[in-house]
C-alpha cells in the first residue's frame, strides 16, 4: 500500500471514530404526560380476547401496544422505584417505609424548571407518608420515599386533587389507583371502569392538546416471565404495535429524553422508545 492510500485509509478510519452516534430521530415533546400504573397482571391476561369490549382494549386500538414489555423484578415496590428513579435501591420487598436521597424523575424535572406530581387514590391527605390508608398503599407511591429529603410534600397529592382543567396538570404526572381499582385486590372490570370514568376524559383532551397517556403494569402475575402490557396513547403516536423490548427503565429513559434531561441509573443503559412517533 503506498503512502497516499495509507493516508486516505487513516483519514477514513478517523472519520468513523469521530462521527456522532446515529439516533433514531428526535422524540416529540408532549405538553403533559400522565403515567397510570396498574398491578399484577400478565400480558395475556390483559390482552385476552374476552376483554375486547373493555376500555383498555379501546386504548389499545387508539395507541401503540408494546408486545415485549417487562417488569424488572418482583414484588411490586422495586418496580415502582425503578420506573421513578432508575434503580430498585436494593429493595426486594414491599416493606415500608424506605427513604432515599438520590435524583429521580421528579427532581430531574423540577431542577429544569418543569413540573411533576403524583396523584394517589385514597391517600388520606396531600403529603401523607403513612404506609397505608384503607385501599391506599405507600409501596405503590414512590415519591413518598424522597419526601422530606429531595422532594417537597406538595408533589405527593391525592387523586382527588387531579385537576378538572387538564391544562393545569404538571408536565409529568404519576396516577396511582388504589388497590381496589388497580387490579391488585379488585377485578379487571373494576379497574377498567375506573380508567374509563377517571382517565378517559384526559385521553380525549390529550389528542387535542399535544399530550400523552402511558398505561403500564408494575409486574405480572408470576406466571408470564414478568411480561406486562404497556400502552402509549396520544396524538404523537402511530397507532399499532411495537416489538421493541422495553421495561420500566426504558419508559423512564423516554420520559427523560422527551425533555432532554440526563438519564438516571439503569436507564442509562436503555434505549428510549423509538419507531412509534409521528413526524413532528
Amino acid at each position: 500500500m503506498n503512502l497516499t492510500m495509507r493516508h486516505l485509509l487513516a483519514i477514513a478510519l478517523l472519520a468513523v471514530v469521530l462521527a456522532p452516534a446515529v439516533h433514531a430521530g428526535p422524540l416529540p415533546r408532549p405538553d403533559h404526560i400522565v403515567v397510570v400504573i396498574e398491578e399484577n397482571r400478565g400480558y395475556t391476561q390483559i390482552m385476552d380476547k374476552r376483554n375486547s369490549a373493555s376500555y383498555i382494549h379501546e386504548l389499545v386500538r387508539r395507541g401503540v401496544l408494546f408486545t415485549e414489555s417487562y417488569g424488572v423484578t418482583h414484588p411490586s415496590q422495586p418496580n415502582y422505584l425503578a420506573l421513578f428513579s432508575g434503580s430498585t435501591h436494593g429493595i426486594t420487598s414491599n416493606a415500608c417505609p424506605n427513604a432515599f436521597d438520590s435524583d429521580n424523575l421528579a427532581t430531574r424535572l423540577l431542577d429544569s424548571g418543569l413540573s411533576f406530581a403524583s396523584y394517589a387514590e385514597s391517600l388520606s391527605a396531600a403529603g401523607d407518608v403513612s404506609c397505608m390508608s384503607g385501599a391506599y398503599q405507600r409501596k405503590h407511591n414512590p415519591v413518598t420515599n424522597w419526601q422530606g429529603s429531595r422532594l417537597a410534600a406538595d408533589v405527593n397529592k391525592r387523586f382527588a386533587d387531579f385537576p378538572q382543567d387538564f391544562a393545569k396538570l404538571p408536565n409529568v404526572s404519576f396516577v396511582i389507583p388504589d388497590q381496589n381499582n388497580d387490579m391488585h385486590d379488585g377485578s379487571f372490570e373494576a379497574a377498567d371502569d375506573w380508567l374509563k370514568t377517571r382517565i378517559a376524559p384526559y385521553v380525549d383532551w390529550a389528542f387535542k392538546h399535544n399530550s400523552l397517556l402511558i398505561l403500564t403494569w408494575d409486574e405480572d402475575n408470576n406466571y408470564e416471565g414478568n411480561h406486562v402490557v404497556t400502552l402509549l396513547v396520544g396524538p404523537m403516536v402511530k397507532a399499532g404495535t411495537s416489538a421493541q423490548r422495553i421495561d420500566h427503565y426504558s419508559v423512564l429513559r423516554t420520559l427523560l429524553d422527551f425533555y432532554n434531561l440526563p438519564a438516571l441509573g439503569a436507564s442509562h443503559d436503555q434505549e428510549a422508545i423509538k419507531g412509534v412517533w409521528k413526524k413532528h
